[in-house]
């Protein structure tokens, strides 16, 4: 009987909290819900390769009526592809005494175990997004350094840097900052006070985007915006710049969770282990598509 319960425990778990995992995991986490997400292949099993590809435009031909016009000049077709393996697991599991323990809360809307295993996860899913951050340090330089103050003039040369860069203009253009950078933008006037600028918003992540300078400002409270110099070599005062496809985050649809019983290791109680397989890799020039600030 202890074993049925258990394993009815099990199956409502994964059927009721899974979709949630999944749907939370794209849409609440700042950076990982602005990247791209989309690729070829399927994500089944650890170290699983799925691509991203991109078909390359034509030269083409100007040509002249009359002259020219009436025959044309076929190319080959290029492709660029890049291969992204599925080589990480984030995990987060508890102990606890009693199955009722988390009986109780599978059905809950506000289940406190739920919530903390789910923030785990989001959270490892949003440091290592963050640990490929790598910008081009070739000229012109996209990691720029020295910067006590983030304001309006760092704003306007990280928008230079995106054209010079060719950042389509079909895509978005972000701009996270930690509580530093954050504060410098609200003390700015001209970034701020409704005399200078509209009040054009759009919600991202759960959060009311300021869009300034064809960015999409957002402040990001995450632990590994804040340190960014582990990444980079900078400390507190970090902005990243980037547009979506600077970053392919691969995921499993679903993530997996289990509940056994502790015995086999001579304990009485549970365990539950919420895990995710995932993987991540800068994009087709991916360096050149995202800037970084620092103090």
């Amino acid at each position: 009987m202890p074993t049925t319960k258990l394993a009815d425990v099990a199956d409502q778990v994964q059927k009721i909290w899974s979709p949630v995992f999944g749907k939370q995991l794209r849409e609440n986490s700042m950076l990982p819900s602005l990247v791209n997400k989309e690729y070829q292949g399927d994500i089944r099993k650890l170290n699983d390769t799925v691509y991203v590809s991109q078909i390359n435009a034509p030269e083409g031909s100007l040509r002249t009526v009359g002259v020219d016009a009436d025959s044309f000049a076929s190319e080959k077709l290029q492709t660029q592809r890049i291969s992204i393996v599925a080589d990480k697991r984030a995990t987060a599991s508890f102990e606890f005494e009693e199955l009722v323990d988390i009986q109780s809360q599978i059905g809950a809307e506000k289940s406190a175990i739920r919530e903390a295993l789910l923030f785990s996860l989001m959270r490892q899913v949003n440091d290592h997004c963050y640990s490929k951050v790598n910008p081009s340090t070739a000229n012109p330089d996209h990691l720029i350094t020295g910067v006590a103050d983030f304001n309006a003039t760092q704003l306007n040369s990280g928008a230079k840097l995106a054209s010079q860069a060719f950042w389509p203009d079909s895509a978005p253009k972000y701009c996270l900052v930690d509580a530093s950078y954050a504060s410098d933008l609200r003390a700015a006037q001209t970034l701020t006070s409704s005399d200078f600028v509209g009040d054009d918003r759009v919600v991202v992540a759960g959060k009311v985007a300021t869009p300034r300078f064809g960015f999409q400002i957002l402040e990001d409270n995450s632990r590994r915006l804040r340190t960014l110099s582990a990444t980079v070599g900078g400390g507190e005062d970090a902005a990243l710049l980037f547009t979506p496809d600077f970053l392919h985050l691969v995921m499993q649809s679903d993530v997996e969770i289990k509940i056994a019983e502790l015995t086999a290791n001579k304990q009485f109680g549970y365990v539950i282990v919420a895990n995710l397989i995932l993987g991540a890799a800068l994009g087709i020039d991916g360096d050149d598509k995202h800037i970084v600030y620092k103090a």
